[in-house]
């Protein structure tokens, strides 16, 4: 550990003066780099973070938690099955459910899309799109009167709004003297929701469940039961032990294997946006090492002198290395503050940059949001301070390797 004189030395060494100006506005530099290149690094993670966080929490407040199908693709005795599904530990909510892909028209507009037949009661108890209907009402699908509720994206693009109508095409057709016909159907638009998730939007219709068993020729069998669990992030072990507490023969899925290659994808890019923008704390880590080589240079005569008066080649090393540490604490501490105020205002200055410029940075057609959330983990923020202030500390090996290894007599030749 360094003495009092040694602590003293290094960190009058960083000081300006007339003399050391030159090497002080280097280091200067040094800490800016590292706290440039560290704030960098915990603001893009914590976008990541938010990013991953926003599009979870709206995936389980629009989607059920998991799904249990026949091995066949229905369910047959759906009832029975639904209320030994809700005796099981971790269930909340089951609800049946009807869904097929088809597609629906408005005139020249055409567009395929998820049809979806609920029961509007039981679906309000798994499904949190039940509460995003912006126009009409979920109490409007009733049995018979063949009403939807579009996502709001899919009105859009087939252009229509409530109280229109619009013609779902079931996929397979009818067969006529004449050739198979597709079998059609005309639906009111009752009301429109907005999940804030664009795949849902657009590509989802929901319908009575009775009206899609008659339409798609289910009469009393099901798809399958939606269910709403008690802890979501334990959605894989607790529907398959619910699965294989009533017997097996069951198709279960969850809301992780749903969008299993989204958040597989989300982890590999923070994992490589790490790797890669490290690469700024390391130079900005190794420019200490010319710093520190610089001062090393600077002070030949002041180093001989230490050492007639007594200093020994771990004290003049200690005393170089203080300036190193000190460097590298001054940029992490630095960079991780500045890094955390960008990062809990970055929602602010990107709306302004969007302002200013006339430009839409993030696209929800592509992203899934329209805004640009952050969520700084503790966890990264001591990751990333701690890998840097360790690099800046091996960074200050060589330079005060060098100095202690300075010989009095041949620096004090020329004096």
């Amino acid at each position: 550990m360094p003495t009092l004189y040694e602590w003293l030395i290094g960190t009058r060494y960083l000081r300006s003066t007339h003399r050391r100006g030159f090497v002080s506005f280097v280091a200067l530099v040094s800490v800016l780099g590292l706290a440039l290149g560290v704030a960098t690094l915990i603001v893009v993670l914590s976008v990541m973070n938010g990013f991953q966080r926003e599009i979870r929490s709206r995936i389980l407040s629009v989607t059920s938690h998991a799904t249990m199908m026949g091995i066949t693709g229905d369910l047959s005795d759906w009832p029975t099955v639904r209320r030994e599904v809700l005796k099981q530990p971790g269930v909340k909510a089951a609800a049946p459910y009807i869904e097929e892909q088809a597609m629906l028209a408005n005139g020249a507009n055409i567009a395929g899309a998820t049809v979806r037949g609920v029961l509007p009661e039981d679906e309000k108890t798994t499904d949190g799109v039940a509460q995003r209907v912006i126009e009409g009402s979920f109490s409007d699908l009733k049995a018979g009167e063949y009403n939807t509720i579009l996502g709001s994206a899919l009105a859009k693009e087939l252009n229509v709004h409530s109280g229109g109508t619009v013609v779902l095409i079931a996929p397979d057709g009818i067969a006529t003297p004449t050739g198979v016909v597709p079998r059609m159907r005309r639906f009111r638009v009752a009301g429109i929701f907005q999940s804030g998730m664009y795949e849902i939007d657009r590509g989802l219709a929901l319908v009575h469940m009775a009206d899609a068993a008659r339409l798609f020729r289910l009469d009393d069998r099901v798809t399958g039961l939606r269910l709403a669990l008690q802890d979501p992030l334990r959605a894989p072990a607790t529907v398959r032990k619910v699965a294989l507490a009533l017997g097996g023969n069951f198709y279960v899925r969850d809301w992780t294997m749903d969008h299993e290659n989204f958040f597989r994808s989300i982890e590999s890019m923070t994992n490589m946006m790490f790797i890669i923008l490290f690469m700024i704390v390391a130079v900005a880590a190794f420019n200490i090492v010319a710093t520190l080589v610089m001062i090393v240079k600077e002070k030949q005569t002041d180093i001989a002198i230490l050492r007639t008066l007594g200093a020994g080649p771990p004290n003049v090393l200690l005393t170089f290395a203080v300036q190193g540490v000190l460097i590298g604490l001054a940029g992490t501490t630095l960079g991780a503050a500045l890094g955390k105020v960008l990062s809990d205002n970055l929602g602010t200055i990107v709306a302004v940059l969007q302002q200013v410029f006339d430009t839409q940075f993030i696209d929800a057609r592509v992203y899934y949001i329209s805004d640009l959330p952050t969520y700084v983990e503790s966890g990264d923020v001591l990751r990333i301070c701690g890998v840097a202030f360790v690099l800046c500390a091996l960074a200050t090996i060589y330079p005060a390797w060098r100095a202690a290894r300075t010989a009095p007599a041949q620096a004090l030749r020329h004096e």
